[in-house]
């Protein structure tokens, strides 16, 4: 057999495992966000899949295996999103928009990858999941500080702090709400969530930041 054909027999069935694996991670996040982490089980993820419990065992050793796998690919995914929905903010940007750009890119990977929550918000989950959780949250705790030091250049350390841990539990707070609904009320829940922020930081930030009115987007809903 030529060199050639050699070496595109590996780089092939390198392939198709990777195809493999992204099929079971797929068939993995709708089991875990259907049931949760606790009560899924293998054979559920491989039924789900459509294949046998033999050839997850190929790539997986077992349940935990999976959900380590996926979540580190989902937290990789994320450090992304978030890196860009707190980018450094224009003086000029309106509250409003400078808190709904966030809020917006946030709410739309959870929704897109609703396993997101339910791994890392669920009870039992691998330890390791729950370690990369608590390192992601505190970087992402550490961003949204950066950020409201800009708005906020005579607060402490310890009211940045504060300050930050308050706007991420609403936000958490709000993200359960929004995830249990669908379509309209999915849509207005994430605009009371908006509505919440802003109106906490509106008095601390002042007219350090642009300010609009009249934004329909950011009305209550009736």
């Amino acid at each position: 057999m030529p060199d050639n054909q050699q070496q595109e027999q590996p780089r092939r069935r390198q392939a198709r495992g990777e195809r493999r694996v992204a099929q079971l991670l797929e068939a993995a996040a709708t089991v875990f966000s259907t049931t949760g982490y606790t009560a899924a089980s293998t054979n559920a993820i491989a039924r789900e899949a459509g294949v046998s419990p033999g050839t997850l065992y190929q790539f997986f050793p077992n349940k935990e295996a999976i959900a380590i796998e996926l979540g580190d690919r989902l937290m990789h995914e994320m450090r992304e999103t978030y890196g860009e929905a707190l980018a450094p903010i224009d003086p000029a940007t309106p509250l409003e928009q400078a808190v709904g750009a966030a809020v917006d890119r946030f709410i739309a990977f959870n929704c897109d990858h609703p396993v997101f929550f339910a791994l890392m918000h669920g009870p039992d989950v691998p330890g390791r999941i729950a370690e990369e959780h608590d390192a992601l949250h505190a970087t992402l705790l550490g961003r949204i500080e950066e950020l409201l030091s800009s708005l906020l250049p005579d607060a402490s350390a310890a009211d940045l702090t504060r300050t930050a841990q308050v706007c991420l539990g609403m936000y958490k707070a709000g993200l359960e709400l929004v995830l249990a609904h669908e379509g309209a009320e999915r849509d207005a829940y994430t605009r009371e969530i908006k509505n919440v922020l802003i109106r906490y930081l509106e008095p601390l930030v002042g007219d350090r930041l642009g300010r609009t009115t009249g934004d329909p987007s950011l009305s209550h809903t009736p």
